[in-house]
């Protein structure tokens, strides 16, 4: 029987979302462009990894052990953690189980794509609320945009691309106005940053806060995050995760990370230090660059930022090009690693500053 051409189309919210494609490939140079750990992960991980046998191999993975240990280590009760194939799976499984027709998402931008993404494939509608020229969080005009079809906010806290923050207090007041919808703060960066409102679950009924284990504890290739939140929000969650996303690698990994916290106050208080040097090294380069609670920067290289991300990796160095976000025309995103990797950026940026390639911001092209 002849082959005949397949007119089997995806749903119209699947065929009308946007498409991501995040630039990986051939980067065996110095990372810093997805805010990844840039050394290494615990050696205890390691050590946990090597210790699982084949047989090990041969049997499901048993989130609810590690959930529980996951949850004592936050202060939390089991039933308030879910254990998630990386935040993205979070967002995910939050947009499956609470969007719908007729419901819709508040989202500050410039932000991270991801939840823009699995929006677009729900039947609610996404409502973005921009940031102004200063990066800083848009309070007022997010709370002016929550109305009774408002059903989820995400806020990034630290935001990404652009390192600002939202207050606690702004958290609360967007709480308490939007009552009916959950507040979704994504904490990814939370560990660079220093201030968090985890303590809050089950005290504000309508919060719900993501957390990874792929940027400060460098266990992004295991991907593996979570949800916290009060457990009757978070049994509908449940419902539409997977019960065997987060695998067995993942989670005796995970459970050696959060044992291993020397591993994880000295990697952050390299970052601190790095992040603080190279800004002032910003600075004495005359590159504009925002103010950031996060491991990136975000910087204003102008009109030759494609040719600027090409020189960096010219010289060895991966940065990311965040130009085609919203608000963010001319802009780089740089992680932030050690010390002598963040001076090895500089001597690098330094360097393209002086070529003829280089256009300050402002200048046309």
């Amino acid at each position: 029987m002849p082959l005949t051409k397949c007119e089997i189309q995806p749903r119209r919210r699947v065929a009308a979302m946007p498409e991501y494609h995040p630039p990986l490939g051939n980067r065996d140079r110095l990372r810093l462009d997805f805010n990844e750990n840039t050394l290494a992960c615990s050696s205890a991980v390691k050590a946990a990894i090597e210790n699982i046998t084949a047989a090990d191999l041969t049997r499901y993975p048993e989130r609810e052990p590690v959930e529980g240990l996951v949850a004592q280590h936050l202060g939390l009760a089991p039933e308030q953690v879910i254990l998630t194939n990386g935040v993205d799976e979070a967002i995910h499984v939050l947009c499956q189980a609470f969007l719908d027709a007729g419901d819709e998402l508040l989202l500050p931008v410039p932000t991270y794509t991801m939840y823009e993404i699995y929006a677009s494939a729900t039947d609610a509608t996404l409502r973005k609320v921009q940031a102004d020229a200063d990066f800083n969080f848009p309070f007022e005009n997010l709370l002016a945009a929550i109305n009774p079809q408002t059903k989820l906010i995400a806020i990034a806290n630290p935001n990404s691309p652009t390192g600002t923050v939202a207050s606690r207090q702004q958290i609360l007041d967007i709480a308490q106005a939007a009552p009916n919808a959950i507040i979704l703060v994504d904490e990814a960066y939370f560990h660079f940053y220093g201030e968090t409102v985890i303590d809050l679950i089950g005290k504000v009924p309508n919060l719900i806060v993501a957390r990874t284990f792929s940027k400060a504890y460098g266990l992004a290739s295991l991907r593996i995050g979570l949800l916290a939140g009060p457990e009757q929000l978070l049994r509908w969650a449940r419902r539409v995760l997977s019960p065997y996303s987060v695998n067995s690698i993942a989670l005796a990994a995970l459970t050696a990370a959060i044992k291993d916290q020397s591993y994880l106050d000295c990697y952050v208080s390299q970052v601190k230090q790095a992040r603080a040097e190279f800004l002032k090294g910003l600075t004495r380069l005359g590159v504009q660059y925002w103010p950031t609670e996060a491991n990136f920067v975000l910087a204003n290289i102008g009109p030759s930022h494609k040719q600027f991300v090409q020189a960096m990796r010219d010289q060895g160095i991966l940065v990311r090009d965040r130009s085609a976000d919203q608000g963010c025309d001319g802009l780089v995103r740089i992680t932030i690693g050690t010390r002598d990797q963040m001076q090895q950026a500089l001597a690098a940026i330094k360097t393209f500053i002086e070529s003829k390639q280089y256009q300050p911001a402002g200048v046309s092209q």
